[in-house]
């Protein structure tokens, strides 16, 4: 099965890579990318909901909210951090219980990095877990860089696995793991997309 690709809609990389969201809905659109998570760790709720907005007008595919759990309503999902879910409970299947009532049957997705994490995530009522750092990323200078051995740890998940952290775009991977998480090496081909210099 090919690894599908998940786009990182990272608000401060795409202010980096000077692109525009709506350049990159429309890069996500023409090549066929099925699911996007758009990240704003400094934007506010309002301000994460306009852009939400703009993506959902642009682009059909899944579209993933990170952390603002009250934007959910304009995504089809949710996507917290570790840190995130001990904020709404210091117990993870309390936490996610709490959550799953607020997000009722929309995705939900959590980040994890090893093997305890893992474990800790298959006795939770998720959709997917997110899991890096494959290698050293420009999105998270302080990630945990675990290479092949990820693969290892991915193999102990009883959800699908998007892998993430320097992942590149000709990647493949085995299941569970069925997405990779593209940021820096989505921006570079938007940045280098021929259709680019022409608009």
């Amino acid at each position: 099965m090919e690894t599908r690709i998940y786009a990182l809609l990272d608000a401060d990389l795409m202010e980096r890579y000077g692109i525009d969201l709506n350049e990159a809905c429309d890069f996500l659109k023409r090549h066929r990318i099925p699911v996007a998570q758009y990240r704003d760790k400094t934007g506010s709720d309002a301000e994460v909901l306009q852009a939400l907005r703009r993506i959902r007008s642009r682009y059909g595919g899944t579209l993933i909210v990170n952390d603002h759990i009250e934007c959910v309503s304009e995504a089809h999902g949710l996507h917290l951090g570790q840190e995130d879910l001990r904020r709404i409970d210091p117990d993870p299947a309390r936490a996610v219980e709490a959550l799953r009532k607020r997000v009722g049957a929309k995705i939900l997705g959590l980040s994890t990095h090893d093997e305890g994490e893992i474990e800790a995530a298959n006795a939770l009522d998720l959709d997917y877990v997110g899991l890096g750092a494959y290698r050293p990323t420009r999105t998270k200078a302080d990630a945990r860089i675990s290479g092949e051995r990820l693969l290892e740890i991915a193999r102990r998940s009883r959800h699908p696995v998007a892998i993430i952290g320097g992942v590149r775009w000709e990647d493949r991977f085995e299941p569970p793991i069925v997405y990779k998480v593209l940021g820096s090496a989505l921006f570079e081909r938007i940045v280098k997309d021929p259709a680019r210099s022409r608009s």
